[in-house]
């Protein structure tokens, strides 16, 4: 992870775009690869992604609960699982 890649170290929690009210979360989302905790903005999508790849909403959710969601250096979905 580089430093910034995520809130957590260091992005900004808004994007770009002059209309964008912020990013929403930490939160449970789901793309393509697996459900993961990041960020959201209702405007523009997803912000970020804080953590690795979860095989389920109940695995994501769990470590969101307890706070331990950090990309750290096992973030691939290989991991994940």
């Amino acid at each position: 992870m580089i430093e910034g890649e995520t809130v957590t170290s260091g992005a900004l929690g808004k994007c770009d775009d002059a209309g964008c009210p912020g990013a929403n979360g930490p939160k449970v989302l789901r793309s393509a690869a697996g459900y993961y905790v990041g960020y959201f903005c209702d405007l523009c999508g997803p912000y970020s992604r804080e953590s690795g790849y979860y095989e389920n909403a109940d695995k994501a959710g769990e470590h969101l609960k307890s706070g331990d969601y950090g990309r750290g250096g096992a973030w691939d979905l290989r991991n994940a699982l």
